[in-house]
C-alpha cells in the first residue's frame, strides 16, 4: 500500500509550532522545471540542485562549495580505500520515519538500478556497508581523495517508503517509465513538497522537524513557477508576481538595477565556455581543406588562440559580465591551478597570421562551426564574434547555429569540426571532473565530454595519479602539471566564465554560489 503525502502533511501540521513567528513566503522562478523529483533519475544540473532542497546526502556543499556535514556528523578513513561515516541520530524523514544505516545502504543499491542517471557520478564507489544502525563504511575502488565531493549526489531515500510505494528502483525517464517517486517525495531535507504540477508550479513548505537547528532560513511556504520566456520572467519580477529569479538575462540587468525595489546579485559561474575542435579525423567534415585536418597542427591551434580577443568578447558581447579564462578550470573549483593565471598566448592577430602561413595555410581555410541557439549566455552572438575574429586571420567560419537538442546530439555523436562547449566541473565541483571528462582520451570511462576526441598520452598519465593522490598539496601539483601540458598543447581554447545572475526583491537575502544552485535553506526574508 502506498504511503501518501497526507501522512507527511499531518506530520507537518504537528510541527508547525516549531517555526519562527517571522516565517515568510517566497515565490521564485527559473527558465526551466525539474525533470523529475526522483533524486536518482536525472543528471540535469538544475534538477539535481532542485531536489536537494528536499533530499539530503551524508555531506553537502555550502554556498562557497566547501564540504560540511549533513546526514553524517563525522567521518574518517580507516584504510586507504575505506571511509567510515557516523550518521546523525534523531533524523526523521518527512513522513516521520527514522533515518538510519539501512536507508543509506538501500539508497546505494537504488543508485545502481537500471534507470538511474546519477550512478555515473558515483562510479568510484565500490560498496556501501552497514556497520550498525548509525554507522556505514564506504569502500572506493581505488584511493579516492574527492569521495566527499562525489557523495553530494548520494541523496538518501527511505527504504520502507520506497518499498511500500513500489519505488525501489530509479524511475527510467529516458524510457518514459515513471514510478511513485517521480511526483511524490519523502526526504529528510529542509523543505517538504506540498504539491507539484509539472512545468506549471511546485509548492513546498518548511520542514519544522529538520535536524539543522541553526534555522538558517525563515521561510514557511515556497512556490516555484518555471517561466521559459526571458521577458516574462523579468516582467514577473518587476510586477511582484515572483520574489526571486535565478535566471536573469544579461540584457535585463540595467533595467532591474534602475528600480528601487530590486537587488541584482551576479558573479562568475563555475562553467567555463571554451572553443573545441576535431582533433581525430584525418579530414574535417565541414571544411574546404581536403585530405588532411588542419587542427592536428599545433601551429593552427595556436593561431586560432591568438586570433581571439577574450577582452573584446567580454566588452562587446558579454556587456562586461564575464571573466576571461586562463584555463578550462574555474578558479572556484577544488584543486584549480591558481598559479596558471595568465593566458598561455597573448592576443596577436599578426602572430596568428604568421603561424597559419607557417602551417601551410597562407590564405587560410573555411570550416563549419557548431553553436547552440540557447543555453549558454549570448551563445549566438559569441559565435558570431568569434567567427569575425577568425576571419581576420583568414579562417572563414560557416556558422551552424542550431537548437540546443541538435547541438547536444552533434557533441554526443562527434558530428562537428569547430564548436563551442562548456563544462562546470559539476556535480563534483573538482578540477578532476574537467580533466577526466573533457580532456582525457575517450574510452568507456574517460573523456565522455571530449567531443573533439583530443588525445595526449602524457596528459593521460596524470589522470589516475590525480584520482588517487590523498595528499592535497601533491594532488594540486599534479593538477597544475597536467593542465600545463593541456594548455601548451591547446586541446581547447578557453574563453570565459559566464555570469550567474540572480535578482530579488529588496529585503530578501540570497546566498549566491558559483554552482548556480539556490539553496533555499540559506534564504531569509525581512
Amino acid at each position: 500500500m502506498r504511503i501518501s503525502n497526507l501522512r507527511i502533511m499531518a506530520m507537518l501540521v504537528i510541527g508547525l509550532v516549531a517555526l519562527p513567528a517571522s516565517a515568510k513566503t517566497l515565490a521564485w522562478t527559473a527558465g526551466m522545471d525539474a525533470v523529475s523529483m526522483d533524486p536518482h533519475s536525472s543528471n540535469s544540473t538544475f534538477t539535481n540542485a532542485f531536489v536537494t532542497n528536499v533530499y539530503e546526502s551524508l555531506v553537502r556543499f555550502d554556498d562557497k562549495l566547501k564540504i560540511e556535514p549533513a546526514l553524517a556528523e563525522s567521518w574518517k578513513m580507516t584504510a586507504p580505500m575505506v571511509w567510515r561515516f557516523n550518521l546523525r541520530r534523531g533524523v526523521k524523514f518527512h513522513n516521520g520515519e527514522a533515518f538510519g544505516a539501512d536507508d543509506v545502504v538501500f539508497t546505494w543499491a537504488r543508485v545502481n538500478s537500471p534507470g538511474s542517471l546519477v550512478r555515473g557520478n558515483l562510479s568510484d564507489i565500490k560498496e556501501v556497508r552497514k556497520v550498525d544502525q548509525y554507522t556505514v563504511d564506504i569502500e572506493t575502488k581505488t584511493p579516492f581523495p574527492t569521495l566527499l565531493n562525489e557523495l553530494v549526489q548520494l541523496l538518501v531515500m527511505s527504504k520502507s517508503w520506497s518499498e511500500a510505494n513500489n519505488a525501489t528502483e530509479a524511475s527510467d525517464i529516458t524510457q518514459k517509465k515513471e514510478n511513485f517517486a517521480n511526483r511524490h517525495t519523502n526526504g529528510t531535507g529542509p523543505f517538504i513538497m506540498k504539491s507539484r504540477e509539472v512545468d506549471i508550479k511546485t509548492e513546498f513548505v518548511a520542514n519544522p522537524n529538520w535536524w539543522d537547528k541553526k534555522r538558517r532560513h525563515n521561510l514557511i511556504d515556497v512556490v516555484f513557477t518555471p517561466i521559459k520566456s526571458d521577458a516574462t520572467r523579468t516582467s514577473s519580477l518587476l510586477s511582484g508576481v515572483v520574489d526571486v529569479s535565478v535566471d536573469v538575462p544579461v540584457q535585463d540587468v540595467q533595467r532591474l538595477q534602475a528600480g528601487a525595489a530590486i537587488n541584482v546579485v551576479q558573479g562568475p559561474e563555475l562553467r567555463t565556455i571554451s572553443l573545441g575542435m576535431d582533433h581525430a579525423r584525418d579530414e574535417l567534415l565541414y571544411s574546404d581543406v581536403k585530405g588532411k585536418n588542419p587542427f592536428k597542427d599545433l601551429r593552427v591551434r595556436q593561431a586560432m588562440y591568438q586570433a581571439i580577443d577574450v577582452e573584446a568578447l567580454k566588452r562587446a558581447v558579454m556587456r562586461g559580465a564575464s571573466w576571461p579564462a586562463t584555463t578550462m578550470i574555474s578558479p572556484f573549483l577544488n584543486g584549480a591551478p591558481v598559479s596558471l593565471n595568465k593566458r598561455v598566448l597573448a592576443y596577436d592577430p599578426a602572430a596568428a597570421k604568421k603561424l597559419l602561413a607557417d602551417a601551410g595555410y597562407p590564405n587560410g581555410f573555411s570550416v563549419g562551426m557548431q553553436c547552440p541557439n540557447s543555453r549558454l549566455v549570448y551563445s549566438e552572438q559569441l559565435c558570431l564574434a568569434i567567427g569575425t575574429m577568425l576571419s581576420r586571420i583568414g579562417i572563414k567560419v560557416n556558422l551552424m547555429i542550431e537548437p540546443i537538442a541538435k547541438w547536444i546530439d552533434r557533441l554526443n555523436s562527434t558530428d562537428l569540426s569547430l564548436y563551442i562547449m562548456s563544462h562546470a566541473g559539476l556535480p563534483m565541483a573538482d578540477a578532476y571532473a574537467i580533466l577526466k571528462d573533457v580532456v582525457g582520451t575517450h574510452t568507456a570511462t574517460i573523456g565522455g565530454l571530449n567531443a573533439g576526441r583530443y588525445s595526449n598520452p602524457k596528459f593521460d598519465e596524470y589522470l589516475p595519479k590525480i584520482a588517487s593522490e590523498l595528499d592535497t598539496a601533491k594532488r594540486n601539483q599534479l593538477i597544475t602539471e597536467a593542465v600545463t601540458i593541456e594548455r601548451n598543447d591547446i586541446s581547447h581554447i578557453p574563453l570565459h566564465q559566464q555570469p550567474v545572475i540572480w535578482a530579488a526583491k529588496k529585503g530578501i537575502e540570497l546566498r549566491q554560489s558559483p554552482d548556480n544552485q539556490l539553496r533555499l535553506w540559506l534564504v531569509t526574508v525581512k
